[in-house]
């Protein structure tokens, strides 16, 4: 008896089909072949081909984002999970585009034609930086009077570093001295004390 079939299965083919014949010509079809299964086969488990894509993208970008979350929820000092936390997202991106580039650029062009999956990823990532700042907020390591509002400045502001539209960045011998710079910057930001009120120049 043959193994049944499950979304994972077909994920995983996916992912295999779209790397060897890219996004523009991979299809349903060649993915039941890969399976050894009929493409209705695949269609009981995913309700047309843009559904698969972007479960084949919220899975990539799911391994991207749980380990994330790991770091967000330590019980160490905020400065140094935010540090970490950022250092993982740019090593991990950067992996993916050293290991597998032809699979990254395949994703790199999914990304455009699943505009909600990749929302939902970034929203993600602000609500684990925003987590990372109420806790800095709470410990008396932060200063920030709106974590949320923050952390997309964060997520914004090192978006050279981690966005995949700049992986051709990358390799720039001063990326990492620019990234300290913009750290720098973004700690000196959050931990910054408020000044005395300013003067009523009444």
């Amino acid at each position: 008896m043959s193994e049944a079939l499950t979304r994972e299965k077909i994920l995983v083919a996916a992912e295999d089909v779209l790397r060897r014949y890219g996004p523009a010509k991979a299809t349903v079809v060649d993915v039941a072949r890969a399976l050894g299964v009929s493409h209705g086969s695949v269609y009981r488990h995913f309700s047309s081909k843009a559904a698969l894509r972007d479960a084949v993208t919220e899975r990539w970008l799911k391994r991207v984002s749980d380990p994330l979350a790991k770091i967000a929820a330590e019980n160490t000092p905020a400065p140094e999970r935010l540090r970490k936390w950022l250092g993982a997202l740019m090593a991990t991106k950067r992996a993916k585009v050293a290991g597998d580039p032809e699979l990254f650029a395949t994703y790199h062009e999914l990304f455009a034609e699943s505009r909600d999956s990749v929302h939902g990823h970034v929203e993600i990532l602000a609500e684990q930086v925003t987590k990372i700042l109420e806790d800095g907020v709470a410990r008396g390591e932060f200063t920030v009077a709106d974590p949320k509002a923050a952390a997309w400045a964060v997520l914004n502001a090192t978006s050279r570093f981690h966005n995949p539209a700049h992986a051709g960045e990358w390799n720039d011998p001063g990326i990492d001295e620019a990234f300290e710079g913009v750290w720098a910057l973004i700690l000196a930001g959050l931990t910054a004390k408020p000044g005395p009120p300013a003067d009523d120049a009444t």
